[in-house]
């Protein structure tokens, strides 16, 4: 789930619309548990009820959110994100906490429609870190930011006492440029429309599991971290005037994202359950566990919502792209039911699927 939000400056020139204390906080919740940060339900509330009001100054039950906000200074207008990253271990199948501050980061400015530019970032080490292992995660920064064509331009760096950051933390901010001709949001989301997902859902939380040796499960799974900017950026050649809405479902998986995608737009998502690519590992170890792979968070992958004239040149240039050869159209906008998901089994039925609730992968991300 993303906390950013897209705001205007009053036209009368008063200034910002927020920060004037002055609007009702809804939380109140007596302490922060760890469900708040899992990208569900009870994330929502945190941001909604305190967060929006207090330094926002939005009024209302939900307010829509992206993945970056764009801003325009001086004439130009430009994306800009925030993120941090707290996954444990810090080294896993297929990745690093070091890549993934990187390629979230890089995800964000890419399906909010722009191209990263520049990043900084700031590291809070833990007291006792071996330098070693530091070195390999600034090492994954510097390879995943060369891959991605970002350039790391500064930051910051804290140090707190042993036992007091689980070893390393890292948060980033990225810049970016808009790319010509894409317009996003909710808002623009019409029935009719189809849900497209770029490839295989699940395999970044539950190969962060099977690295934590809580699963006693063989899989030759690993961690799908990896920038979309490829794929995105050939989504918007092909469709661009077709493109409404994309998101990169990462914390409360493909169902927070789409649930957050409903609320904002007051339709109906319906998905197919056998078009939705999920690998074998992952449904085994998601029946196992009693998960929904539908919540289980990724760090490759991305949706996006396209008017239906435009679906086939989307699907074929997303096929064409490495990477996005398991690219599927898994659903469409209706009417109803309205500001929900529902999901049609392979066994014919049909099920409303929620947000994510409490946190059954914690540190993921």
């Amino acid at each position: 789930m993303r906390s950013v939000l897209q705001l205007r400056t009053p036209e009368d020139g008063s200034g910002s619309p927020g920060l004037n204390g002055s609007h009702k906080v809804r939380f109140r919740e007596p302490q922060i548990e760890m469900a708040h940060g899992a990208g569900g339900k009870a994330t929502r509330r945190l941001i909604d009820g305190l967060f929006v009001p207090l330094l926002y100054g939005v009024q209302g039950a939900h307010a829509e959110l992206s993945d970056a906000a764009h801003v325009e200074i001086d004439g130009t207008r430009v994306a800009i994100t925030t993120d941090s990253f707290v996954v444990r271990p810090l080294r896993f199948p297929g990745g690093s906490i070091g890549e993934l501050a990187v390629n979230g980061t890089v995800n964000d400015l890419a399906v909010s429609g722009a191209t990263a530019v520049a990043l900084v970032v700031s590291f809070v080490l833990e007291a006792g870190l071996p330098s070693g292992a530091l070195e390999s995660e600034v090492r994954a920064m510097a390879s995943a930011a060369r891959a991605a064509g970002v350039s790391i331009v500064g930051g910051d760096t804290k140090v707190v006492e042993h036992g007091k950051a689980d070893q390393m933390y890292i948060a980033t901010t990225g810049i970016g440029r808009q790319l010509t001709g894409v317009a996003l949001g909710a808002r623009l989301v019409r029935p009719g429309d189809r849900i497209i997902l770029s490839g295989p859902i699940g395999d970044h939380g539950i190969t962060i599991l099977l690295a934590r040796g809580e699963l006693d499960l063989e899989a030759g799974l690993q961690s799908d971290t990896r920038s979309v900017l490829p794929l995105v950026e050939a989504l918007v050649a092909a469709a661009a005037p077709g493109l409404r809405w994309m998101r990169d479902p990462t914390r409360g998986g493909v169902a927070t994202a789409l649930n957050e995608l409903a609320l904002d737009c007051g339709l109906g998502i319906h998905l197919t359950e056998s078009r939705i690519p999920i690998r074998d590992e992952v449904r085994g170890a998601c029946e196992l566990l009693g998960l929904d792979p539908l919540h289980i968070a990724n760090e490759g992958q991305f949706l996006a919502v396209v008017a239906p004239e435009y679906a086939d040149a989307a699907l074929a240039a997303l096929h064409a792209t490495a990477g996005g050869e398991a690219a599927a159209v898994i659903g469409d906008v209706r009417e109803e039911p309205a500001a929900a998901v529902l999901v049609t089994t392979g066994y014919g039925g049909s099920r409303i699927v929620d947000m994510l609730v409490g946190d059954p992968l914690p540190r993921i991300c």
